[in-house]
């Protein structure tokens, strides 16, 4: 079985790995050609030197698989090749796309009998080692043929993916992952800030997140991960408090305003991250101020 897979990433490059251990015939494009000749030597990768030769490459019915930024770049590389594929054609979206976008996607490409699916992918640098979650969506007559990537790329054959609905269901139900994720992260972060904070008691945050790690209800991969960095360094001192939001979240919100269905968790997790790319915020200068001026409150002045 042979594919195409456009955008070697961070993700990408393991997915390509993943699958030509697997058996796979991968055709690989990027815009850095960099990683594209270290994965041909690596694991036998066939190099496309563009978009058109990595179509070109590939056997009728043809699969293409992108793995890129949501918005522009995909809209920007669907559009060429709408204009490449023909009917049976299948392409598979891996990216962070918002769901509206997947529906009307898919009903653009099937004007020509073009397959798309959309398949959420979580697993992010560890998916080489560890397999990829992947919700995905789409006609099963499209899904079908894919299934034995979803197979090699998946932590077990049947266990970690499934055909979750209709085109746009998968970028649905990963936005939604998403979402819980921003809580989950929150909540912890929070959690192990009161005990950095009760410094009388000396605790240990690694020697915490690692007992937790057993037997607790709170184990989780993401306690897995925070334990392995707690025991690199747990003062994180040299650590930038800004945290960034890939846009699942702000998408979450608005899917919950649209059905009037009350969010609270994922909505102040998100807005904490926005409170962290803006430590110098005037809304904050301004709650300073008026505490001042009704309650004689001390503020701070620039040093």
């Amino acid at each position: 079985m042979r594919i195409a897979l456009i955008g070697l990433g961070k993700m990408g490059a393991n997915m390509a790995r993943r699958l030509c251990r697997g058996g796979i015939e991968v055709v690989g494009y990027n815009r850095s050609s960099d990683i594209v000749t270290q994965l041909e030597k690596e694991e036998g990768l066939l190099p496309a030197s563009s978009l058109e030769d990595a179509v070109a490459q590939l056997p009728s019915p043809r699969i293409i698989w992108l793995m890129l930024p949501s918005g522009e770049v995909t809209e920007s590389v669907l559009e060429s090749l709408a204009n490449m594929l023909a009917s049976g054609d299948i392409v598979i979206d891996g990216g962070n796309a918002n769901y509206h976008d997947s529906q009307r996607r898919a009903a653009q490409l099937a004007e020509n009998a073009i397959g798309f699916v959309d398949a959420g992918t979580s697993g992010g640098v560890w998916g080489l080692e560890n397999g990829y979650c992947m919700m995905v969506g789409g006609d099963q007559a499209h899904v079908k043929p894919i299934e034995p990537l979803l197979k090699i790329l998946a932590p077990a054959a049947d266990k970690g993916w499934a055909h979750v609905g209709p085109a746009g269901a998968g970028h649905f139900t990963k936005m939604i992952h998403n979402g819980i994720e921003y809580g989950m992260m929150q909540t912890m972060a929070e959690g192990f800030a009161l005990l950095q904070g009760k410094q009388e008691f000396q605790i240990d945050l690694a020697e915490v997140a690692e007992i937790w790690r057993h037997g607790s209800v709170v184990r989780s991969w993401l306690l897995d991960l925070s334990a392995e960095f707690l025991r690199e360094d747990q003062k994180l001192e040299n650590i930038s408090a800004y945290v960034a939001d890939s846009g699942e979240g702000r998408w979450t919100l608005e899917e919950g305003i649209a059905q009037g269905l009350p969010t609270p968790v994922m909505a102040l997790a998100l807005n904490m991250r926005f409170a962290s790319q803006h430590p110098d915020s005037y809304s904050n200068k301004m709650l300073a101020m008026m505490r001042n001026a009704f309650g004689g409150h001390g503020y701070k002045n620039k040093e």
